[in-house]
C-alpha cells in the first residue's frame, strides 16, 4: 500500500493580539525559536513549556527552519517592539535598577517593625 501524503499546516496561530502563538497553546512562537537558537531541542523545549506538544515543538522548529529569514525578519520587529515598549515605560516609571534590593529592604523593615 502506497503512503499518501498529506499536506500539513504549521501549528502556529496569530492571536487576537497579534502574537503568534504555537498549537493551542499560549506559548509564544518566539519564545520557542528562541530556546531552540539556544541549542534546546523539541524535547527540552517542551520541558520548558509543559502545555506544548512534542509533535507541535518540531512542527514550530521546522517551520522556523524553512522559513528562516522571514522569521528572522519577525523576530527583529519582535524586539524592535519591545525595545519601545520597555522605554515608554521607563519613561513613565523610571529605571528600575536596585528594585529588588528596595523590596527586600522594606520587607526586612515591616518584619523589623512587627517584632517590635
Amino acid at each position: 500500500m502506497p503512503l499518501t501524503i498529506q499536506p500539513e499546516a504549521p501549528p502556529l496561530r496569530i492571536d487576537a493580539a497579534g502574537a503568534v502563538r504555537v498549537g493551542n497553546t499560549r506559548v509564544l512562537f518566539v519564545l520557542v525559536v528562541r530556546a531552540f537558537q539556544n541549542g534546546a531541542t523539541p524535547e527540552d523545549i517542551i520541558r520548558m513549556y509543559e502545555t506544548l506538544s512534542l509533535t507541535d515543538a518540531y512542527g514550530a522548529v521546522a517551520y522556523y527552519l524553512r522559513h528562516r529569514e522571514e522569521v528572522e525578519a519577525y523576530l527583529k520587529e519582535y524586539d524592535r517592539q519591545a525595545d519601545e515598549i520597555r522605554k515608554k515605560i521607563e519613561e513613565r516609571q523610571g529605571p528600575q535598577t536596585g528594585l529588588r534590593e528596595k523590596l527586600l529592604q522594606r520587607l526586612a523593615e515591616k518584619q523589623q517593625q512587627n517584632q517590635e
